[in-house]
């Protein structure tokens, strides 16, 4: 069994433990559940959530934005951008073009939200999926990014924070005082990016193998023992 396959194991056992362990990020208009050991920082106008452990902040990413409602936001406009290839320059002069994978309208939580996956769209070497929808005067956007070589491991994670999305009915003044991206501005267009030192493909290469997010076998195994260890807990307490 390679590393990427525990890896998968080890977040699959711990994505089927109850809610109660689970740690939930809520902002003034949107909430989800966060993956175990990840927390969430504002950004600008944008929610940055990542691993807490810094090697494996480099792997995922997840960016909440939300704007005032423009002639721009609705959800055939969204779907119409996302279809279309992302075009952005690199460093030294080199364009960047995405490679769109899927786009298609999903219903969350009885909300209405575009979902698309796009390769090469906000970092090169990395998926990004996107979710976007439209809330009363709001805009929506939630985008997930993966390393290519994490994509496969990180794909029932992402899927659970999905399955959590909540938009919220907006009271009149409820937003006063809360950072967003101004009515003009394009939602889907400018997310933010973390310095190259601190989100970087090439440092997810790892010496001996395409990297699967832990230091080592003994590492996975230990992680895979403590998810073990901790749902039998769980499960005995339901009992009494």
């Amino acid at each position: 069994m390679n590393k990427n396959q525990l890896v998968v194991i080890i977040l699959a056992i711990i994505f089927c433990l109850p809610s109660a362990f689970a740690k939930r990020f809520t902002s003034q208009f949107c909430e989800f559940e966060l993956p175990p050991g990840w927390e969430c920082s504002l950004e600008g106008s944008e929610w940055v959530c990542q691993s807490a452990n810094k090697d494996r902040k480099r792997e995922a990413i997840i960016i909440l934005a939300a704007k005032t409602r423009g002639k721009q936001d609705s959800l055939d406009q969204y779907q119409a951008y996302l279809k279309n290839r992302k075009t952005y320059s690199l460093p030294g002069g080199k364009t960047q073009v995405s490679e769109p994978k899927y786009v298609k309208s999903k219903s969350i939580s009885g909300q209405q939200w575009i979902d698309a996956l796009h390769l090469a769209s906000e970092v090169p070497g990395f998926y990004t999926r996107y979710l976007a929808t439209v809330k009363e005067s709001l805009g929506v956007a939630v985008t997930f990014s993966v390393a290519k070589d994490h994509y496969s491991s990180y794909q029932a994670v992402f899927e659970k924070v999905v399955q959590t999305l909540r938009v919220f009915a907006q009271k009149q003044g409820s937003l006063k005082g809360v950072k967003l991206k101004g009515q003009d501005d394009d939602l889907l267009s400018s997310t933010y990016i973390p310095e190259q030192g601190e989100f970087d493909v090439s440092i997810n290469k790892r010496k001996g193998g395409s990297g699967g997010g832990g230091n080592s076998d003994t590492l996975l195994l230990g992680l895979l023992l403590a998810a073990v260890v901790g749902f039998i807990i769980w499960k005995k307490k339901q009992g009494k």
